[in-house]
């Protein structure tokens, strides 16, 4: 990130992971972001809202490109072999800089999808876009779309709930236990037309 205005999406990204939407301030994130004191005004002029919105959009965007690069990492994709693929991000985050940081869409939703705030859309338009990409990946392995949306919506919710498991129990158990006993399901219902 070379800008200070993408620094600042980043950083609020960073920091949402770790605190959720309440506790991140706009001065920490200037300050995580190492940018100047002013600029903060003159990049997101609609305020905290709007640097929020925009981090989770950059986290959806981040979430969606890390989907699409399973194919990549094998020569016969599957839908298990996708899924422990987004897993295992999670792990080695978790085994590489500790527990404090989960995923920015999950830490959003706790704060902001039960009630009207200003960036409940961009909540929804992050997660959307990643369920997206995770959908156009179990079609490419030729899963009917209809069952790779319904995957997609299993995968995510899944793995979601294996990150906030692990984050308490500080461990990446929940992690292995997930990929390990979705697996055949995946890959069986994947061929159910």
């Amino acid at each position: 990130m070379s800008g200070a205005r993408e620094r600042m999406v980043y950083s609020a990204a960073q920091l949402v992971r770790a605190r959720g939407v309440t506790a991140t301030g706009v001065r920490d994130v200037v300050a995580h972001a190492d940018a100047p004191r002013g600029s903060f005004q003159h990049y997101f002029p609609g305020g905290k809202d709007q640097l929020v919105g925009e981090a989770l959009l950059w986290s959806g965007d981040f979430a969606a490109r890390w989907a699409a690069e399973y194919p990549a990492t094998t020569r016969r994709p599957t839908p298990a072999g996708l899924f422990a693929h987004l897993a295992r991000q999670w792990k080695n985050e978790f085994t590489r800089r500790g527990f404090e940081r989960g995923c920015p869409v999950l830490a959003g939703s706790a704060d902001l999808a039960g009630g009207d705030s200003p960036v409940t859309e961009q909540l929804r338009a992050a997660l959307d876009h990643w369920e997206h990409a995770v959908t156009d990946e179990l079609v490419r392995m030729d899963v009917p779309r209809r069952r790779a949306r319904r995957l997609a919506t299993l995968m995510i919710s899944t793995l979601e709930g294996a990150i906030m498991t692990a984050r308490i129990r500080r461990t990446v158990a929940p992690l292995t236990t997930v990929v390990t006993e979705l697996a055949p399901l995946l890959d069986s219902r994947a061929r159910d037309r």
